[in-house]
């Protein structure tokens, strides 16, 4: 068996591994995993992933999770152009730096809004306007740090071309931007880089990745998305209670 990508594309780090998967021609074996019907949590996906998340790499008999990792190996293993994960040591590092920031300050955060406007309605929960607001409080904070600390003068936020960092950071800002946050309005040099990240992976990509995220609204609008079985509902209450 070769390559298998275990994804959902409404999930940030499977885009992430997605589009760098197609962008570099690895060929794979798409598995996807619906997290709304709670695929996650089937005993099948258990063995693939004790964690119940995505995504997942399967190569052979060696499993991975994390998407950093998965991109990271993907990188070596496939021996993608260079930008992408850098060999020169400090280029590399900044694209680790960016990694670590990423995990503490943009994960978890830049998620919330579709909890707030589609993931909790769907079970009936609304969350509190007083933690809304402070999302969106650290929305902007972490904006103003990926633009000043991150971005600068520089084209792409780990350097003068695009790197793994770039493509992680995208995917997640892609979240909130699908359910009407204009995160880039007023900020010119982040509006730029978004254009410029896009143009490097290409209209077509683009659309087929983001296709299904930027459609969520409109779908919950519909009320077509599936309901999501009473097994999952734990894990998403608490997921919801955690929002700070």
């Amino acid at each position: 068996m070769g390559l298998e990508l275990y994804l959902d594309l409404l999930s940030q780090p499977s885009r992430a591994v997605y589009i760098f998967a197609k962008k570099n021609g690895i060929p794979f074996e798409l598995r996807t995993v619906d997290i709304i019907k709670g695929q996650h949590r089937s005993k099948e996906f258990f063995q693939i992933n004790s964690l119940q998340k995505v995504p997942v790499l399967k190569d052979g008999d060696f499993i991975l999770t994390e998407s950093s990792a998965i991109l990271i190996y993907l990188s070596c293993k496939y021996q993608t152009a260079d930008h992408w994960y850098p060999s020169d040591l400090q280029a590399r590092a900044r694209v680790h730096e960016y990694l670590g920031w990423h995990a503490d300050c943009i994960r978890g955060t830049f998620g919330v809004p579709m909890w707030v406007q589609v993931l909790g309605p769907l079970i009936g929960v609304q969350v509190p306007e007083e933690k809304v607001e402070r999302n969106r409080t650290a929305i902007d904070q972490a904006l103003q740090w990926l633009e000043n600390k991150f971005l600068g003068d520089r084209l792409f936020l780990a350097g003068q071309q695009v790197t793994l960092a770039d493509l992680m950071a995208l995917e997640e800002l892609m979240q909130p931007v699908a359910v009407g946050y204009e995160l880039f309005k007023g900020r010119p040099r982040l509006a730029a880089w978004r254009e410029r990240v896009e143009a490097f992976l290409g209209a077509e990509l683009c659309q087929e990745a983001h296709s299904l995220i930027l459609s969520i609204l409109e779908q919950a609008a519909k009320k077509t998305l599936p309901t999501p079985p009473p097994e999952v509902y734990p894990t998403m209450l608490l997921r919801i209670a955690r929002i700070p």
